[in-house]
């Protein structure tokens, strides 16, 4: 597959802007781990495969275990995954897939369960983020693998 257009060099300041959003959201009071998760859940679901492979190679370098790597598809069905990250995966799906009539209370209560305020607040910025990504990404065709050298990606071992 060819890259459409490089969107980088296209928009270099609306790039920068996302790019500091995604570099600012390291800081949040969402564990990395869990960061990792919902970035690759976003991805899968979405489509994207550049930003699928970029986060898997990224929770790898971050210690992730490759059995869980494989189970952030079923996540329901594992477990693998704590109850925090339950939650966290869950509001991923909801916050991707906004479904007709929004986010349901009785979801929001069970995130509340295991998360703050200002957690669930920071979880929604990240997913919000990641879906921005996963979008320009399919949009413009970015190639998997394409930003390995650049990230340090291929640290994982996975290339």
């Amino acid at each position: 597959m060819t890259q459409r257009l490089n969107y980088a060099a296209q928009s270099p300041e609306f790039f920068k802007k996302l790019s500091d959003l995604s570099q600012s959201l390291r800081d949040s009071v969402i564990e990395q781990s869990i960061r990792d998760l919902v970035n690759i859940r976003a991805s899968q679901i979405n489509g994207c495969g550049f930003c699928l492979d970029m986060h898997v190679k990224e929770a790898k370098i971050h210690g992730e275990s490759e059995l869980r790597l494989y189970h952030v598809a079923i996540w329901r069905e594992s477990n693998l995954f704590a109850p925090r990250e339950r939650a966290a995966l869950a509001w991923t799906e909801a916050v991707t897939k906004l479904a007709e009539g929004g986010i349901p209370d009785e979801l929001y209560e069970r995130v509340r369960g295991q998360l703050s305020e200002k957690e669930v607040s920071d979880l929604t910025f990240s997913i919000m983020t990641i879906n921005a990504w996963n979008r320009v990404s399919i949009a413009f065709k970015a190639v998997l693998g394409s930003a390995d050298k650049l990230y340090g990606l291929e640290k994982a071992g996975l290339s």
